[in-house]
């Protein structure tokens, strides 16, 4: 079909009219969608959809599990990397039909989607074109839209940061924020923190935000950047197994920051997990102990990510300070570094790794390299040297903790 030059010559007063004349003219349903594949607009007068579209007509976004297909695809990566419109074959397993993508580009960025519904005909090449000028007269609207959004970030941003510094505290005050800015509420909520190699950069904070913004494992409420740091506030989906699904959610970032920017090595954590919004302060400093955690004792804490699941851990800044006031004192430890140091023996070390297994005699040999026989001769000289009673839990734990605390201290 043949098109008159410029077919949206002219003022249209909202997307949503925009995508009407697009399927007007294609005699196709037409979606509109910004850069983090929240629906925008779409054609409102379509006999027949499909359930991809559907689904993101009545939750305003895309299905996560089609973005993820997209990504697999190598449909996504292609738009973001053309001007080109690009034709995607069914993927029946996410219920989505046959269709064609174009971008939307200001300069060098992507900053949203056409997607126009191939259901009676096959778009032509002349169809393919007025696809693209659509992309190109579309780039104005999306682009009013996001300095709307801008202005409310910046607003929203200070506010953030106003409850991670404990500048406000009150829960009523709180809540009467949320509800002037529109940030959605929860009723749990945890900070997250994801620390990257180097600085985050506009780029790949952007890289993160569409990340964010197409999960649909967790409730994103308000997030932002300080320096290698980014600090998200989130809420699990439900209250029954929040801490397992915010542990399912750092993983599943991690991966596709690696699969889809190329992007590793990122140290994540997350506070407490709290019902009120006083403790947002409290949750991120928890998240903040985390990874200071991780990093003094990366082997031991290598599968940990939330506060509550450090353990002794959450105690050694507290511990620390009483021992340098000369309140915790060991002598089984004091004679245990002597002896060590004076013959050039690890019975520290072993008796350390004895208790990460769990006293498991021949874990802990396998760990150390040694034979059973043998660890069980150091364990017999620590007893001996220490003056400790091994089958006493008590005086176990005060060892390892103060062997820890020990190598705390030392890194501090």
């Amino acid at each position: 079909m043949k098109y008159q030059d410029d077919p949206f010559k002219g003022n249209f007063d909202s997307l949503e009219e925009f995508a009407d004349r697009i399927s007007d003219l294609l005699q196709c349903p037409i979606t509109i969608e910004d850069a983090n594949h929240r629906l925008i607009a779409y054609s409102a007068h379509d006999d027949y959809t499909d359930p991809a579209r559907t689904a993101t007509i009545i939750s305003r976004r895309v299905p996560e599990k089609v973005i993820n297909s997209l990504w697999k695809k190598g449909v996504i990566p292609a738009l973001l990397s053309s001007q080109e419109p690009l034709r995607i074959e069914t993927i029946s397993e996410v219920g989505l039909g046959n269709r064609v993508a174009v971008s939307i580009w200001k300069n060098q960025e992507v900053i949203g989607f056409i997607w126009a519904l191939e259901t009676d005909r096959t778009l032509s090449k002349d169809d393919l074109e007025l696809l693209k000028k659509a992309a190109k007269a579309a780039k104005n609207k999306v682009l009013q839209l996001y300095m709307r959004r801008n202005k409310r970030e910046e607003r929203v941003q200070e506010f953030f940061w106003k409850l991670l510094t404990g500048h406000i505290t009150a829960n009523e005050e709180i809540k009467e924020n949320f509800d002037f800015l529109q940030i959605p509420t929860a009723p749990l909520f945890s900070v997250f923190v994801f620390r990257f190699a180097n600085d985050i950069t506009s780029d790949i904070e952007k890289q993160i935000s569409y990340i964010l913004q197409t999960t649909q494992q967790i409730q994103v409420l308000l997030y932002t950047v300080d320096r290698s740091d980014f600090i998200l506030l989130a809420a699990p989906k439900s209250t029954r197994q929040p801490l397992a699904e915010c542990n399912q959610f750092i993983a599943s970032f991690a991966t596709k920051m690696k699969e889809r920017f190329h992007i590793a090595n990122i140290q994540s954590s997350f506070g407490g997990i709290y019902e009120t919004f006083e403790y947002i302060e409290k949750s991120y400093k928890e998240a903040l102990t985390v990874l200071s955690m991780k990093e003094k004792f990366p082997a031991q804490t290598a599968s940990i990510y939330g506060y509550q699941q450090l353990g002794i851990y959450q105690f050694f800044d507290l511990l620390l300070e009483k021992k340098r006031q000369g309140e915790l004192t060991n002598s089984a430890l004091a004679k245990l570094q002597a002896y060590d140091e004076k013959h050039h023996t690890n019975l520290i070390e072993t008796f350390e790794v004895f208790f990460d297994h769990d006293s498991n005699v021949n874990e802990t040999a396998k760990a150390l390299n040694i034979h059973p026989n043998t660890l069980s001769y150091r364990l017999k000289r620590i007893a001996e040297i220490g003056e400790i009673d091994l089958h006493d839990m008590n005086q176990k734990v005060k060892l390892y903790i103060d062997i820890k605390l020990a190598k705390y201290e030392a890194s501090h």
